[in-house]
Protein backbone atom coordinates (compact mmCIF):
# COMPACT_ATOMS: atom_id res chain seq x y z
CA UNK A 1 0.00 0.00 0.00
CA UNK A 2 1.49 3.66 -0.93
CA UNK A 3 1.72 5.55 2.14
CA UNK A 4 -0.94 8.21 2.26
CA UNK A 5 1.62 10.96 2.73
CA UNK A 6 2.99 9.85 -0.99
CA UNK A 7 -0.11 10.79 -2.46
CA UNK A 8 -0.36 13.83 -4.68
CA UNK A 9 -3.44 14.50 -3.18
CA UNK A 10 -1.95 14.50 -0.02
CA UNK A 11 1.12 16.52 -1.07
CA UNK A 12 -1.90 18.84 -2.47
CA UNK A 13 -3.23 19.48 0.55
CA UNK A 14 0.22 20.53 2.44
CA UNK A 15 0.63 23.10 0.00
CA UNK A 16 -2.77 24.18 0.34
CA UNK A 17 -2.28 24.38 4.38
CA UNK A 18 0.70 26.19 3.64
CA UNK A 19 -1.43 28.67 1.71
CA UNK A 20 -4.04 28.95 4.15
CA UNK A 21 -2.92 28.79 7.64
CA UNK A 22 -3.03 32.26 8.66
CA UNK A 23 -7.20 32.34 7.37
CA UNK A 24 -8.94 33.19 10.61
CA UNK A 25 -13.10 31.67 10.60
CA UNK A 26 -14.37 35.63 11.18
CA UNK A 27 -12.93 36.59 8.06
CA UNK A 28 -14.03 33.93 6.18
CA UNK A 29 -17.37 34.54 7.26
CA UNK A 30 -17.24 38.14 7.04
CA UNK A 31 -16.02 37.73 3.11
CA UNK A 32 -18.85 34.94 2.15
CA UNK A 33 -22.32 35.86 3.20
CA UNK A 34 -23.74 32.31 2.04
CA UNK A 35 -21.10 30.61 3.97
CA UNK A 36 -23.68 28.46 6.30
CA UNK A 37 -25.60 27.47 3.67
CA UNK A 38 -22.26 26.46 1.69
CA UNK A 39 -21.04 24.53 4.71
CA UNK A 40 -23.94 22.29 6.21
CA UNK A 41 -26.06 19.74 5.35
CA UNK A 42 -29.40 17.53 6.14
CA UNK A 43 -29.96 14.38 6.31
CA UNK A 44 -31.74 11.16 7.71
CA UNK A 45 -33.52 13.96 10.82
CA UNK A 46 -29.63 15.68 11.80
CA UNK A 47 -28.82 18.91 10.59
CA UNK A 48 -24.67 19.19 10.34
CA UNK A 49 -23.20 22.88 10.67
CA UNK A 50 -19.53 22.57 9.62
CA UNK A 51 -18.93 26.26 8.38
CA UNK A 52 -17.49 27.12 11.81
CA UNK A 53 -14.21 25.10 9.97
CA UNK A 54 -11.47 26.50 8.69
CA UNK A 55 -12.07 25.36 5.37
CA UNK A 56 -13.23 26.57 1.78
CA UNK A 57 -14.41 25.28 -1.47
CA UNK A 58 -10.73 24.65 -2.51
CA UNK A 59 -10.25 22.67 0.08
CA UNK A 60 -13.06 20.50 0.40
CA UNK A 61 -12.43 19.66 -3.49
CA UNK A 62 -8.80 18.72 -2.27
CA UNK A 63 -10.34 16.59 0.18
CA UNK A 64 -12.67 14.54 -2.26
CA UNK A 65 -9.85 14.11 -4.37
CA UNK A 66 -7.71 12.60 -1.40
CA UNK A 67 -10.97 10.47 -1.22
CA UNK A 68 -11.32 9.58 -4.75
CA UNK A 69 -7.40 8.42 -4.50
CA UNK A 70 -7.80 6.27 -1.88
CA UNK A 71 -10.77 4.53 -3.88
CA UNK A 72 -12.94 6.00 -0.66
CA UNK A 73 -16.58 4.70 -2.74
CA UNK A 74 -15.01 1.13 -3.22
CA UNK A 75 -14.53 0.59 0.05
CA UNK A 76 -17.92 1.92 1.22
CA UNK A 77 -19.81 -0.59 -1.47
CA UNK A 78 -17.12 -3.02 -0.15
CA UNK A 79 -18.10 -2.80 3.34
CA UNK A 80 -21.92 -3.06 2.46
CA UNK A 81 -21.28 -5.73 0.32
CA UNK A 82 -19.67 -8.30 2.81
CA UNK A 83 -16.39 -7.62 1.76
CA UNK A 84 -13.46 -8.74 4.29
CA UNK A 85 -12.31 -5.29 5.67
CA UNK A 86 -11.12 -7.23 8.41
CA UNK A 87 -8.02 -8.26 6.92
CA UNK A 88 -6.24 -9.40 10.41
CA UNK A 89 -8.96 -11.33 10.97
CA UNK A 90 -10.27 -12.27 8.02
CA UNK A 91 -13.84 -11.02 8.78
CA UNK A 92 -16.35 -8.89 7.12
CA UNK A 93 -17.66 -5.98 8.70
CA UNK A 94 -21.54 -5.86 8.53
CA UNK A 95 -23.13 -4.29 11.49
CA UNK A 96 -25.05 -2.20 9.10
CA UNK A 97 -26.92 -5.68 8.11
CA UNK A 98 -28.31 -6.07 11.34
CA UNK A 99 -30.32 -2.29 10.36
CA UNK A 100 -31.26 -3.52 6.57
CA UNK A 101 -35.03 -2.51 6.36
CA UNK A 102 -34.49 -3.36 2.12
CA UNK A 103 -34.94 -7.24 2.40
CA UNK A 104 -32.27 -7.63 0.43
CA UNK A 105 -30.28 -10.42 0.54
CA UNK A 106 -26.61 -9.77 2.82
CA UNK A 107 -24.26 -12.32 1.44
CA UNK A 108 -21.51 -13.49 4.06
CA UNK A 109 -19.14 -16.48 2.47
CA UNK A 110 -22.20 -16.96 0.41
CA UNK A 111 -24.66 -16.83 2.23
CA UNK A 112 -27.46 -14.60 2.78
CA UNK A 113 -27.70 -13.72 6.51
CA UNK A 114 -30.59 -11.32 6.36
CA UNK A 115 -32.99 -14.55 7.80
CA UNK A 116 -31.15 -15.18 10.43
CA UNK A 117 -30.97 -11.42 11.81
CA UNK A 118 -34.56 -11.62 11.51
CA UNK A 119 -35.35 -14.57 13.73
CA UNK A 120 -33.08 -13.46 16.25
CA UNK A 121 -34.61 -10.70 16.13
CA UNK A 122 -37.98 -12.22 16.41
CA UNK A 123 -36.45 -14.21 19.40
CA UNK A 124 -35.62 -10.92 21.44
CA UNK A 125 -38.93 -9.36 20.94
CA UNK A 126 -40.79 -12.96 22.42
CA UNK A 127 -38.54 -13.02 24.84
CA UNK A 128 -38.85 -8.65 25.72
CA UNK A 129 -42.23 -9.18 25.60
CA UNK A 130 -42.31 -11.91 28.11
CA UNK A 131 -40.53 -9.90 30.81
CA UNK A 132 -42.63 -6.44 30.16
CA UNK A 133 -46.14 -8.79 30.61
CA UNK A 134 -44.87 -11.01 33.33
CA UNK A 135 -45.03 -14.15 31.99
CA UNK A 136 -41.47 -14.73 32.48
CA UNK A 137 -41.14 -15.26 36.39
CA UNK A 138 -38.48 -15.42 38.78
CA UNK A 139 -37.55 -18.39 40.19
CA UNK A 140 -39.78 -17.94 43.38
CA UNK A 141 -42.49 -16.80 40.68
CA UNK A 142 -41.91 -13.01 41.32
CA UNK A 143 -42.36 -10.97 37.90
CA UNK A 144 -38.71 -9.36 37.17
CA UNK A 145 -38.36 -5.65 37.78
CA UNK A 146 -34.20 -5.19 37.39
CA UNK A 147 -32.14 -5.91 34.73
CA UNK A 148 -28.00 -6.21 35.04
CA UNK A 149 -26.29 -6.10 31.98
CA UNK A 150 -23.03 -7.29 32.47
CA UNK A 151 -20.35 -6.58 29.79
CA UNK A 152 -17.64 -4.72 28.34
CA UNK A 153 -16.18 -2.46 26.57
CA UNK A 154 -18.82 -2.93 23.22
CA UNK A 155 -21.49 -4.87 25.42
CA UNK A 156 -21.67 -2.00 27.96
CA UNK A 157 -20.85 1.13 26.62
CA UNK A 158 -23.07 0.94 23.31
CA UNK A 159 -25.85 -0.43 25.45
CA UNK A 160 -25.63 1.77 28.61
CA UNK A 161 -25.36 4.65 26.31
CA UNK A 162 -28.84 4.35 24.49
CA UNK A 163 -30.83 2.90 27.40
CA UNK A 164 -29.89 6.58 29.33
CA UNK A 165 -30.34 8.52 25.98
CA UNK A 166 -34.07 7.21 25.52
CA UNK A 167 -35.17 7.07 29.30
CA UNK A 168 -38.13 9.42 28.39
CA UNK A 169 -39.14 5.74 26.35
CA UNK A 170 -38.51 3.35 29.36
CA UNK A 171 -40.71 0.77 30.43
CA UNK A 172 -42.25 1.61 33.67
CA UNK A 173 -41.60 -0.63 36.39
CA UNK A 174 -38.01 -1.96 35.02
CA UNK A 175 -35.02 -0.68 35.70
CA UNK A 176 -31.86 -1.57 33.51
CA UNK A 177 -28.03 -1.56 35.34
CA UNK A 178 -25.04 -1.73 33.94
CA UNK A 179 -21.47 -3.30 35.96
CA UNK A 180 -18.68 -3.59 33.62
CA UNK A 181 -15.71 -2.97 35.71
CA UNK A 182 -13.75 -6.39 37.72
CA UNK A 183 -13.46 -3.57 40.76
CA UNK A 184 -15.56 -5.50 42.77
CA UNK A 185 -17.29 -2.48 44.30
CA UNK A 186 -19.32 -1.52 40.75
CA UNK A 187 -21.33 -4.97 41.16
CA UNK A 188 -21.58 -5.06 45.19
CA UNK A 189 -23.07 -1.66 45.25
CA UNK A 190 -25.37 -2.76 42.24
CA UNK A 191 -26.37 -5.65 44.28
CA UNK A 192 -26.75 -4.58 47.55
CA UNK A 193 -30.04 -2.18 45.91
CA UNK A 194 -31.47 -5.57 44.42
CA UNK A 195 -33.55 -8.58 45.24
CA UNK A 196 -32.33 -11.92 43.91
CA UNK A 197 -35.77 -12.83 43.68
CA UNK A 198 -36.65 -10.06 40.81
CA UNK A 199 -33.31 -9.44 39.36
CA UNK A 200 -32.67 -10.81 35.80
CA UNK A 201 -29.07 -10.92 34.97
CA UNK A 202 -27.64 -10.56 31.14
CA UNK A 203 -24.59 -11.75 30.79
CA UNK A 204 -22.82 -10.55 27.17
CA UNK A 205 -19.95 -12.05 25.92
CA UNK A 206 -18.84 -13.01 22.26
CA UNK A 207 -16.58 -15.56 23.46
CA UNK A 208 -18.00 -15.97 27.50
CA UNK A 209 -14.35 -16.05 28.56
CA UNK A 210 -14.10 -12.47 29.02
CA UNK A 211 -12.09 -11.86 31.56
CA UNK A 212 -13.90 -8.97 33.34
CA UNK A 213 -17.49 -10.21 32.22
CA UNK A 214 -16.68 -13.79 33.14
CA UNK A 215 -15.87 -12.41 37.13
CA UNK A 216 -18.41 -10.27 37.65
CA UNK A 217 -21.12 -13.08 35.98
CA UNK A 218 -19.45 -15.75 38.72
CA UNK A 219 -20.20 -12.82 41.50
CA UNK A 220 -23.00 -12.78 40.37
CA UNK A 221 -24.17 -16.33 40.15
CA UNK A 222 -22.88 -16.69 43.86
CA UNK A 223 -25.33 -14.15 45.22
CA UNK A 224 -27.88 -15.59 43.30
CA UNK A 225 -27.31 -19.08 44.45
CA UNK A 226 -26.58 -17.91 48.26
CA UNK A 227 -30.00 -17.01 48.36
CA UNK A 228 -31.82 -19.55 46.66
CA UNK A 229 -29.27 -22.06 47.22
CA UNK A 230 -31.14 -24.44 44.18
CA UNK A 231 -28.79 -24.03 41.10
CA UNK A 232 -32.00 -24.42 39.07
CA UNK A 233 -32.67 -20.91 39.37
CA UNK A 234 -29.97 -19.96 37.89
CA UNK A 235 -32.28 -20.74 34.33
CA UNK A 236 -34.67 -18.11 35.57
CA UNK A 237 -32.73 -14.85 36.60
CA UNK A 238 -29.70 -15.59 33.76
CA UNK A 239 -29.54 -14.80 29.93
CA UNK A 240 -26.51 -14.45 27.68
CA UNK A 241 -25.97 -12.98 24.34
CA UNK A 242 -22.71 -15.18 22.76
CA UNK A 243 -21.29 -17.24 20.35
CA UNK A 244 -20.06 -19.53 22.78
CA UNK A 245 -22.92 -21.97 23.68
CA UNK A 246 -21.24 -24.55 25.21
CA UNK A 247 -19.95 -22.20 27.39
CA UNK A 248 -23.28 -20.74 28.39
CA UNK A 249 -25.11 -24.29 29.19
CA UNK A 250 -21.18 -24.86 31.34
CA UNK A 251 -22.16 -21.75 33.26
CA UNK A 252 -25.80 -23.55 33.82
CA UNK A 253 -27.87 -20.94 31.51
CA UNK A 254 -30.07 -23.04 29.54
CA UNK A 255 -29.19 -23.12 25.39
CA UNK A 256 -32.35 -21.26 24.73
CA UNK A 257 -31.65 -18.37 26.85
CA UNK A 258 -29.00 -18.00 24.66
CA UNK A 259 -29.05 -14.97 22.05
CA UNK A 260 -26.64 -15.25 19.18
CA UNK A 261 -24.06 -12.57 18.36
CA UNK A 262 -21.72 -13.71 14.86
CA UNK A 263 -18.10 -13.21 14.20
CA UNK A 264 -18.82 -10.41 11.30
CA UNK A 265 -20.12 -7.75 14.12
CA UNK A 266 -17.77 -6.11 16.04
CA UNK A 267 -18.19 -5.25 19.91
CA UNK A 268 -17.88 -1.50 19.44
CA UNK A 269 -20.56 -2.07 16.33
CA UNK A 270 -22.41 -3.76 18.67
CA UNK A 271 -25.58 -2.56 20.12
CA UNK A 272 -27.86 -2.87 16.67
CA UNK A 273 -27.40 -7.02 18.19
CA UNK A 274 -28.64 -8.92 20.59
CA UNK A 275 -26.08 -7.30 22.16
CA UNK A 276 -28.76 -4.57 22.71
CA UNK A 277 -31.23 -6.74 24.39
CA UNK A 278 -30.63 -4.52 27.54
CA UNK A 279 -32.18 -1.89 25.19
CA UNK A 280 -34.65 -3.65 23.65
CA UNK A 281 -35.77 -4.68 27.66
CA UNK A 282 -35.88 -0.93 28.53
CA UNK A 283 -37.42 0.88 25.86
CA UNK A 284 -39.96 -2.31 24.25
CA UNK A 285 -38.68 -3.55 20.87
CA UNK A 286 -40.76 -1.41 18.59
CA UNK A 287 -38.73 1.58 20.17
CA UNK A 288 -35.40 -0.65 19.39
CA UNK A 289 -36.67 -1.62 16.06
CA UNK A 290 -37.37 2.52 15.75
CA UNK A 291 -33.43 2.71 16.75
CA UNK A 292 -32.75 0.30 14.11
CA UNK A 293 -34.57 2.28 11.49
CA UNK A 294 -33.15 5.68 12.20
CA UNK A 295 -29.42 4.36 11.47
CA UNK A 296 -30.77 2.37 8.40
CA UNK A 297 -31.55 6.05 7.17
CA UNK A 298 -28.32 7.33 7.64
CA UNK A 299 -26.76 4.32 6.28
CA UNK A 300 -28.72 4.95 2.68
CA UNK A 301 -27.64 8.72 2.90
CA UNK A 302 -24.06 7.64 3.47
CA UNK A 303 -24.18 5.03 0.39
CA UNK A 304 -26.07 7.18 -1.94
CA UNK A 305 -25.40 11.05 -1.31
CA UNK A 306 -22.24 12.00 -3.52
CA UNK A 307 -19.40 12.89 -1.07
CA UNK A 308 -19.95 17.11 -1.51
CA UNK A 309 -23.74 16.07 0.26
CA UNK A 310 -22.26 13.28 2.70
CA UNK A 311 -22.66 14.10 5.88
CA UNK A 312 -20.55 11.08 7.46
CA UNK A 313 -17.74 11.63 4.20
CA UNK A 314 -18.12 15.75 5.29
CA UNK A 315 -17.88 14.83 8.76
CA UNK A 316 -14.57 12.68 8.12
CA UNK A 317 -13.29 14.74 5.79
CA UNK A 318 -13.18 17.90 7.87
CA UNK A 319 -12.02 15.81 10.56
CA UNK A 320 -9.09 14.61 8.70
CA UNK A 321 -8.00 18.28 7.73
CA UNK A 322 -7.97 19.11 11.15
CA UNK A 323 -5.59 15.99 12.36
CA UNK A 324 -3.66 15.62 9.73
CA UNK A 325 -3.32 19.39 8.23
CA UNK A 326 -3.76 21.88 11.09
CA UNK A 327 -2.17 19.15 13.18
CA UNK A 328 -5.12 19.32 15.76
CA UNK A 329 -4.71 15.97 18.27
CA UNK A 330 -7.81 16.07 19.90
CA UNK A 331 -11.34 16.57 19.60
CA UNK A 332 -13.93 16.98 22.19
CA UNK A 333 -17.57 15.91 22.19
CA UNK A 334 -19.99 18.44 23.76
CA UNK A 335 -23.83 17.18 23.64
CA UNK A 336 -25.74 19.89 24.88
CA UNK A 337 -28.51 17.24 26.18
CA UNK A 338 -27.95 15.43 29.93
CA UNK A 339 -29.73 12.35 28.17
CA UNK A 340 -26.50 12.02 25.82
CA UNK A 341 -24.18 11.82 29.34
CA UNK A 342 -22.15 8.59 27.81
CA UNK A 343 -21.91 9.54 24.41
CA UNK A 344 -18.65 10.96 24.72
CA UNK A 345 -17.14 7.65 26.13
CA UNK A 346 -18.62 6.13 24.11
CA UNK A 347 -17.71 7.44 21.31
CA UNK A 348 -14.23 7.20 22.64
CA UNK A 349 -14.03 3.53 22.25
CA UNK A 350 -15.81 3.62 18.96
CA UNK A 351 -13.50 5.75 17.24
CA UNK A 352 -10.09 5.48 19.01
CA UNK A 353 -10.37 1.29 19.92
CA UNK A 354 -10.76 2.05 15.54
CA UNK A 355 -8.57 4.11 14.82
CA UNK A 356 -5.73 4.21 17.38
CA UNK A 357 -3.51 2.49 14.72
CA UNK A 358 -0.16 3.09 13.81
CA UNK A 359 0.60 0.69 11.18
CA UNK A 360 -1.52 0.15 7.71
CA UNK A 361 -3.61 -2.75 6.43
CA UNK A 362 -0.34 -4.39 5.15
CA UNK A 363 1.50 -3.89 8.39
CA UNK A 364 3.53 -1.60 7.44
CA UNK A 365 4.36 1.54 9.98
CA UNK A 366 2.56 4.91 9.11
CA UNK A 367 4.05 8.31 8.46
CA UNK A 368 0.51 10.33 8.77
CA UNK A 369 -1.16 10.73 12.33
CA UNK A 370 -4.69 8.55 12.93
CA UNK A 371 -7.24 8.62 15.95
CA UNK A 372 -7.20 12.23 17.67
CA UNK A 373 -7.70 11.59 21.33
CA UNK A 374 -11.67 11.66 21.63
CA UNK A 375 -13.31 13.13 25.13
CA UNK A 376 -15.97 15.66 26.32
CA UNK A 377 -18.69 16.24 28.78
CA UNK A 378 -22.34 17.05 28.55
CA UNK A 379 -23.17 21.03 28.08
CA UNK A 380 -23.29 22.90 30.01
CA UNK A 381 -21.31 21.15 32.57
CA UNK A 382 -18.22 21.57 30.84
CA UNK A 383 -18.33 25.19 30.42
CA UNK A 384 -17.79 25.58 33.98
CA UNK A 385 -14.87 22.49 33.84
CA UNK A 386 -12.63 22.65 30.83
CA UNK A 387 -13.78 25.34 28.09
CA UNK A 388 -11.45 27.20 29.52
CA UNK A 389 -8.78 25.38 27.89
CA UNK A 390 -10.59 25.44 25.01
CA UNK A 391 -11.03 29.34 24.77
CA UNK A 392 -7.55 30.46 25.68
CA UNK A 393 -5.31 27.13 26.30
CA UNK A 394 -2.12 26.72 24.06
CA UNK A 395 -3.79 23.80 21.74
CA UNK A 396 -6.87 24.69 19.51
CA UNK A 397 -8.88 21.82 20.49
CA UNK A 398 -11.54 20.92 17.58
CA UNK A 399 -15.05 19.95 19.08
CA UNK A 400 -18.71 18.67 17.76
CA UNK A 401 -21.27 20.14 19.62
CA UNK A 402 -25.01 18.55 19.76
CA UNK A 403 -28.39 19.36 20.63
CA UNK A 404 -31.74 18.71 19.93
CA UNK A 405 -33.69 21.47 19.20
CA UNK A 406 -36.85 20.97 21.46
CA UNK A 407 -37.17 19.14 25.18
CA UNK A 408 -39.09 16.40 26.01
CA UNK A 409 -39.60 17.93 29.55
CA UNK A 410 -42.18 20.36 30.64
CA UNK A 411 -38.91 23.35 31.16
CA UNK A 412 -38.75 24.40 28.50
CA UNK A 413 -36.99 28.23 29.61
CA UNK A 414 -34.19 25.65 30.70
CA UNK A 415 -33.94 24.09 27.45
CA UNK A 416 -34.03 28.00 25.75
CA UNK A 417 -30.89 28.69 27.75
CA UNK A 418 -29.30 25.04 26.99
CA UNK A 419 -29.55 25.50 22.99
CA UNK A 420 -28.60 29.40 23.78
CA UNK A 421 -25.49 28.18 25.19
CA UNK A 422 -24.47 25.87 23.18
CA UNK A 423 -24.83 28.41 19.91
CA UNK A 424 -23.05 31.12 22.18
CA UNK A 425 -20.19 28.67 22.68
CA UNK A 426 -19.44 28.20 18.79
CA UNK A 427 -19.84 31.50 18.27
CA UNK A 428 -17.77 32.64 20.80
CA UNK A 429 -15.24 29.73 20.20
CA UNK A 430 -15.08 30.97 16.01
CA UNK A 431 -14.93 34.80 16.84
CA UNK A 432 -12.98 35.29 19.65
CA UNK A 433 -12.52 38.94 21.23
CA UNK A 434 -8.94 40.95 19.59
CA UNK A 435 -7.16 43.08 21.62
CA UNK A 436 -8.42 46.07 20.45
CA UNK A 437 -11.71 45.07 21.18
CA UNK A 438 -11.18 44.20 24.20
CA UNK A 439 -9.65 47.60 25.10
CA UNK A 440 -12.90 49.33 23.42
CA UNK A 441 -15.05 47.08 25.81
CA UNK A 442 -12.78 47.91 29.31
CA UNK A 443 -12.99 51.48 28.11
CA UNK A 444 -16.60 51.62 27.79
CA UNK A 445 -17.00 49.61 31.52
CA UNK A 446 -15.39 53.02 32.84
CA UNK A 447 -11.76 51.12 34.00
CA UNK A 448 -8.67 53.03 33.93
CA UNK A 449 -5.92 52.86 31.10
CA UNK A 450 -3.76 51.52 33.74
CA UNK A 451 -6.06 48.62 34.53
CA UNK A 452 -6.87 47.88 30.94
CA UNK A 453 -3.04 47.52 30.32
CA UNK A 454 -3.11 44.91 33.15
CA UNK A 455 -5.77 43.36 32.03
CA UNK A 456 -6.01 43.09 28.22
CA UNK A 457 -4.13 40.05 27.75
CA UNK A 458 -6.57 38.09 30.02
CA UNK A 459 -9.86 39.34 27.80
CA UNK A 460 -8.56 38.42 24.99
CA UNK A 461 -9.52 35.62 22.77
CA UNK A 462 -8.28 34.03 19.84
CA UNK A 463 -11.03 32.38 18.84
CA UNK A 464 -10.54 30.60 15.45
CA UNK A 465 -11.72 27.01 16.95
CA UNK A 466 -12.96 24.97 14.19
CA UNK A 467 -16.57 23.44 15.96
CA UNK A 468 -19.47 21.49 13.79
CA UNK A 469 -22.65 21.43 15.42
CA UNK A 470 -25.13 18.59 14.87
CA UNK A 471 -28.85 19.11 15.92
CA UNK A 472 -31.62 17.17 15.76
CA UNK A 473 -35.50 18.22 16.45
CA UNK A 474 -36.02 15.71 19.26
CA UNK A 475 -33.66 13.01 20.62
CA UNK A 476 -36.36 9.95 20.34
CA UNK A 477 -35.08 6.28 18.88
CA UNK A 478 -34.87 7.73 15.15
CA UNK A 479 -32.66 10.45 15.61
CA UNK A 480 -30.23 8.61 18.14
CA UNK A 481 -30.07 5.82 15.72
CA UNK A 482 -28.70 7.67 12.96
CA UNK A 483 -26.34 10.07 15.06
CA UNK A 484 -24.95 6.86 16.19
CA UNK A 485 -24.39 5.75 12.71
CA UNK A 486 -23.19 8.95 11.60
CA UNK A 487 -20.45 8.91 14.37
CA UNK A 488 -20.05 4.88 12.71
CA UNK A 489 -19.55 5.84 9.35
CA UNK A 490 -17.35 8.84 9.85
CA UNK A 491 -14.76 6.43 11.57
CA UNK A 492 -14.93 3.97 9.32
CA UNK A 493 -14.12 6.89 6.25
CA UNK A 494 -11.33 8.15 8.20
CA UNK A 495 -9.68 4.62 8.29
CA UNK A 496 -10.07 3.71 4.93
CA UNK A 497 -8.11 7.24 4.30
CA UNK A 498 -5.57 6.45 6.36
CA UNK A 499 -5.13 2.71 5.41
CA UNK A 500 -5.62 0.97 8.35
CA UNK A 501 -7.90 -1.58 9.55
CA UNK A 502 -10.61 0.54 11.83
CA UNK A 503 -12.06 -3.28 12.86
CA UNK A 504 -9.60 -4.74 14.93
CA UNK A 505 -8.03 -3.87 18.29
CA UNK A 506 -4.85 -5.84 18.72
CA UNK A 507 -3.76 -3.42 21.11
CA UNK A 508 -6.30 -4.51 23.81
CA UNK A 509 -4.81 -7.65 24.25
CA UNK A 510 -1.17 -7.28 25.80
CA UNK A 511 -2.12 -5.46 28.91
CA UNK A 512 -5.14 -8.05 29.22
CA UNK A 513 -2.65 -11.32 28.90
CA UNK A 514 -0.38 -9.64 31.24
CA UNK A 515 -2.65 -9.46 33.41
CA UNK A 516 -4.06 -12.90 33.33
CA UNK A 517 -0.18 -13.95 34.03
CA UNK A 518 0.35 -11.36 36.92
CA UNK A 519 -3.18 -12.93 38.91
CA UNK A 520 -1.75 -16.19 38.63
CA UNK A 521 1.46 -15.70 40.29
CA UNK A 522 0.05 -13.28 43.00
CA UNK A 523 -1.77 -16.52 43.92
CA UNK A 524 1.39 -18.79 44.04
CA UNK A 525 3.11 -15.77 45.44
CA UNK A 526 6.12 -16.02 43.05
CA UNK A 527 6.70 -12.81 39.98
CA UNK A 528 10.40 -12.33 39.64
CA UNK A 529 9.92 -12.23 36.28
CA UNK A 530 9.23 -8.63 35.79
CA UNK A 531 11.10 -5.27 35.51
CA UNK A 532 12.18 -3.89 39.39
CA UNK A 533 9.02 -1.44 38.92
CA UNK A 534 6.35 -3.77 38.37
CA UNK A 535 8.07 -6.72 40.85
CA UNK A 536 8.25 -4.06 43.51
CA UNK A 537 4.31 -2.86 42.92
CA UNK A 538 3.76 -6.57 43.46
CA UNK A 539 5.68 -7.13 46.66
CA UNK A 540 3.97 -4.01 48.04
CA UNK A 541 0.80 -5.17 47.51
CA UNK A 542 1.66 -8.97 48.78
CA UNK A 543 2.76 -6.88 52.09
CA UNK A 544 -0.12 -4.97 52.59
CA UNK A 545 -3.13 -7.04 50.70
CA UNK A 546 -5.15 -8.33 53.31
Amino acid sequence: MKNRSDLPSWKALEQHYTASKDNHLRKLFENDSERFSKFSVEAAGLFLDYSKNNITEETLGLLENLADECNLKAQINGMFGGEELNNTEHRAVLHTALRQFTGKPVLVDGEDVVPVIKAEQQRMRKFVESIHTGSWRGFSGKPITDIVNIGIGGSDLGPKMVVTALSKQSTKGLDVHFVSNIDGEELSQQLSKLSPETTLFVVVSKTFTTLETMTNARSAKRWLLNYFTDKAAVSNHFVAVSSNLAAVEAFGIDAGNSFEIWDWVGGRFSLWSSVGLSIALSVGMDSFEALLKGAFGMDRHFREAPFRENMPVLLALVGIWNRNFQKLSSCAVLPYDKRLTHFPSYLQQTDMESNGKSVGKNGDPLAIDTAPVVWGEVGVNGQHAFYQAIHQGTQRIPADFIAALNPDNELKEHHKLLVANCFAQTEALMWGKTEEEAREELKAEGVSQKEISRLIGHKTFRGNNPTNTILMGRLVPETLGSLIALYEHKIAVQGMIWGINSFDQWGVELGKQLATKIAKEIDKGVYDQHDSSTAGLLSRYQEVAE
